[in-house]
């Protein structure tokens, strides 16, 4: 989101300003470009409460008036911007993927199958999906924090508090990968999963799969890739025995560069690919690793 953020700004010529409910967040955030960071002086936002952070952000909007406000697509964010919306009478562009030339807001339809341009009158508030941006592009800086002052006293009992959400532990982070080899249903069995990790090792890649794999119990949930896994924009996604469904695509279209190996020339993976090759991939695969090895 704070990528994002920082190539609007630098595009729109405009002003960027940080705000953050956490002040442990403030030494991090210090170090990235922006025009200053704010945080309310409140210690009641270190926990999570919607209509508190409804509350205090509606504030901040009113002092600050921005033309556009971000969020990161979280978990927390699904919950509470919806209601600052509402508060503010302003739209939401939620779930989006990137923004045009002209800023228009670039958001997916029916599970990914067509991206839409989406413009609003201003101000308005959009949500980046994760890894629509690489991290690697964050612009460093040194910029100010300032705390500020705001009203957050809240009688309203409607909402009671449980233990927050917490997604399982990952043993990977695909969304950070700049190499993902990611393997489908032409796989044929568990025991050839061993190439693909051989080849992975060989180009120190990270391994990524389609839905079916995990389902089969092949690959962990981590290693999913797609509406039902994770969003990668890797430099390079190297596809092998995946067929591509719309819904595999959704996760993966974003990357720099797609690589496919299939022995389908009609599968739908090919239609978004850069390179491909027609080919069984137990022919080519072993023998990639291995002019990869003897060049290392």
């Amino acid at each position: 989101a704070l990528v994002g953020a920082q190539k609007i700004a630098k595009k729109n010529n405009g002003e960027l300003i940080i705000a953050t409910f956490n002040k442990i967040c403030i030494d991090i955030l210090k170090d990235f470009k922006a025009t200053k960071i704010i945080f309310p002086d409140d210690n009641d936002l270190e926990k999570f409460h919607p209509l508190k952070y409804t509350n205090a952000m509606e504030q901040i909007v009113k002092e600050e008036e921005p033309n556009l406000i971000i969020f990161g697509h979280t978990y927390e964010a699904r919950d509470w911007v919806p209601r600052l919306s509402a508060r503010l009478n302003i739209p939401f562009l939620s779930d989006a993927i990137g923004f045009h030339e002209n800023n228009n807001i670039i958001r997916p339809f029916y599970q990914g199958k067509i991206n839409a341009e989406m413009s609003s009158s201003k101000p308005y508030i959009v949500s980046f999906q994760s890894g629509a941006f690489k991290k690697d592009n964050l612009k460093t800086g040194n910029t100010e924090s300032y705390a500020i002052k705001i009203n957050n006293t809240l009688n309203d009992n409607s909402i009671l508090l449980e233990e927050p959400f917490k997604e399982s532990q990952s043993s990977v982070d695909l969304s950070q990968a700049k190499l993902i080899i990611s393997v489908g249903r032409g796989i044929d069995k568990e025991e050839n999963i061993m190439l693909i990790k051989e080849l992975a090792k060989a180009l120190n890649a990270e391994i990524g799969s389609s839905r079916p794999i995990v389902d089969q119990g092949w690959l962990e949930h981590d290693r999913q890739i797609g509406s039902s896994g994770q969003i990668v924009s890797p430099k390079l996604y190297f596809a092998i025995g995946l067929s591509g469904s719309v819904q595999h695509q959704v996760g993966m279209k974003n990357s720099e560069n797609i690589f496919v190996i299939n022995k389908d020339k009609n599968a739908p993976i090919f239609e978004i690919a850069d390179k491909g090759a027609v080919a069984d991939l137990f022919e080519i695969v072993p023998k990639l690793t291995e002019i990869i090895n003897n060049q290392s």
